[in-house]
């Protein structure tokens, strides 16, 4: 993977990669044409770029006993909402409203990224990410994801590592 310049990530880049290109790791970014059509973001995604779909992460936004937590769990698999208020404390846990996620991260749905949100939330990170040398999240929008090493990820967010994911 090639280390993006600054201004690079600043002449085209959205939130997440100046986040990335600030901190000095080292990513690549993946550009696919994405199909409005399609059923489901992550999936899309992993087909388009012919990724495992347990390598290809998606951003979730949650609502913890009031509170927004971000979840990033593989697109092989479903969100265990238990599982993630128990990692952060919680008791309840329930998806957050789509457009609240929106707002709140400056991303729209299917483009949500962990990265370079507006307002920077608790995030727990699947702990499956640990068993691969990188994976993909959103980069920001639709049709384009960035490649890093989880434990990057996981730094970059504050993030804490949990099975927070189910198949």
């Amino acid at each position: 993977m090639a280390k993006k310049s600054k201004k690079q990530q600043q002449s085209g880049g959205t939130p997440a990669t100046v986040a990335l290109a600030a901190a000095g790791v080292t990513y690549a970014v993946h550009a696919y044409d994405h199909d409005p059509a399609h059923p489901s973001y992550g999936e899309e995604a992993a087909e388009a770029m012919g990724v495992s779909p347990e390598r290809v992460f998606k951003t979730l936004v949650a609502d913890i006993d009031g509170a927004l937590t971000v979840a990033v769990v593989p697109v092989a698999g479903r969100l265990d909402l238990k599982s993630l208020a128990a990692a952060v404390g919680g008791k309840r846990a329930a998806m957050a409203d789509p457009a609240l996620a929106e707002r709140i991260t400056g991303y729209v749905r299917g483009g949500i990224s962990p990265l370079g949100q507006r307002k920077r939330l608790p995030t727990v990170l699947d702990a499956s990410a640990s068993g691969h040398a990188t994976i993909r999240v959103s980069a920001g929008r639709r049709g384009l994801e960035v490649e890093l090493a989880p434990e990057d990820l996981a730094k970059l967010t504050n993030a804490v590592l949990a099975p927070i994911g189910r198949a």
